[in-house]
């Protein structure tokens, strides 16, 4: 997918078992605000989003939209 800092993103799929916060999350819009090294997974995107939660999913939980 090749994403960068600053492109809009849609979490459109949650691959693990997550808290309530991280799912009610599911299918909205944020934009990538940095990037992040995880346990042997490779790289984690950060997603912040309008109301200013910021959390971290793997590149293919996200969409990028336009």
């Amino acid at each position: 997918m090749g994403l960068e800092i600053g492109k809009k993103v849609k979490v459109s799929r949650l691959r693990d078992r997550v808290s309530k916060d991280v799912a009610a999350y599911l299918g909205k819009r944020g934009i990538v605000s940095q990037f992040k090294m995880v346990d042997g997974s490779g790289v984690g995107v950060v997603v912040e989003f309008e109301d200013s939660y910021t959390t971290w999913f793997f590149e293919d939980e996200l969409s990028e939209i336009q």
